[in-house]
């Protein structure tokens, strides 16, 4: 009698931990599921926002794709590959379409090829100089910055700004990460700097 208690005791508690860790798997997938509805919805959102053509948007993705190489060539010392990217980042610039842009979007990005285009050549005809690039590449980071406050990058990039750049003047980069390292001072101050905003 004792051996059939104990049996149904043990039954009970069987069904009451299968039952809770039932209701707990549900509760796991309805966040995951929730999240990622989440996900989805702001990047619909930022899109519809934008009212960035997709066309556009993989032109702009591109251009900041050399950029990145432009800035991790400084990063790391080398003026023959900063150059490399300067003269991609020209040349990215030239194959946007821009019969895809509103009246709006064209005037700004007119404005920001211009300058960007110039900073960008006198970085790609300077490889060996690379301070004179690195002059160059403070106001093409403000043209960038720019252009991804107003079509995206295609990507989360982080603002960073030097306060030490330039007689202390300051300046900024752009980045696909929150991890300091300065361009504009390579090897010799690495880590100088601070994020200052999240570009989504």
């Amino acid at each position: 009698m004792k051996n059939i208690f104990a049996l149904i005791v043990l039954a009970l508690i069987f069904t009451v931990s299968v039952a809770a860790q039932d209701s707990s798997d549900h509760k796991h997938m309805d966040m995951k599921n929730t999240h990622h509805d989440m996900k989805s919805m702001d990047k619909t959102q930022q899109e519809i926002t934008r009212n960035i053509d997709p066309k556009t948007a993989a032109s702009i993705k591109e251009i900041v794709g050399y950029y990145l190489q432009l800035k991790d060539a400084l990063v790391n010392d080398k003026s023959k590959d900063a150059a490399a990217a300067g003269k991609e980042i020209i040349d990215a610039f030239e194959k946007l379409d821009k019969n895809f842009l509103s009246p709006e979007q064209k005037e700004l990005y007119v404005e920001v090829e211009e300058d960007a285009k110039e900073m960008a050549e006198h970085i790609g005809d300077n490889a060996g100089n690379i301070e004179h690039q690195r002059e160059h590449f403070d106001m093409l980071s403000a043209d960038i910055y720019d252009l991804v406050k107003e079509f995206g990058g295609g990507q989360t990039l982080y603002k960073i700004y030097c306060s030490m750049y330039n007689d202390k003047k300051g300046a900024i980069w752009l980045s696909e990460s929150k991890t300091i390292k300065n361009p504009y001072y390579g090897k010799k101050m690495l880590t100088c700097g601070t994020v200052e905003e999240e570009i989504k």
